[in-house]
């Protein structure tokens, strides 16, 4: 049987291991709980590393934080690159966010089956939107 003492051992070991591990900004996006955000910065991180998801990210938020926002944009591309496949992602993104405006009166869906209607999101991006950006498990 493990004492006590070699539990506490243990923890303090795996906390310091863990600190080593960087945490994926969708996560780190989902603390703010808008499912919108969650929205695009998953469909930004798809085969693109964080730091270049994190920093397309916030130039894109930057300038428009909510589908509205978006659609008055003519730079997607330019603001997003360079993330992986910035030129689909900026397409899928304008395309996105007018579904939102006109199926969804602007608000992200919280379930998967009208996610996976958006232009761009599978799965993953759906199953993600639905846990962080809803609570959903």
């Amino acid at each position: 049987m493990i004492s006590n003492d070699n539990i506490s051992i243990v923890l303090n070991l795996l906390r310091d291991y863990i600190k080593q591990f960087k945490e994926p900004i969708v996560t780190r996006i989902s603390r703010e709980k808008e499912p919108f955000k969650v929205l695009i910065g998953t469909v930004l991180s798809a085969r693109t590393k964080d730091e270049m998801t994190k920093k397309a990210f916030g130039r894109l938020i930057e300038k428009a934080d909510t589908p509205e926002k978006i659609l008055e944009l003519d730079n997607i591309e330019e603001l997003i690159y360079p993330v992986g496949f910035y030129k689909t992602k900026a397409k899928n993104i304008k395309i996105l966010c007018k579904q939102l405006m006109e199926e969804f009166n602007g608000n992200v869906p919280d379930n998967l089956e009208d996610l996976l209607k958006l232009r761009g999101v599978g799965r993953k991006t759906a199953n993600l939107v639905l846990v962080l950006g809803f609570d959903k498990y």
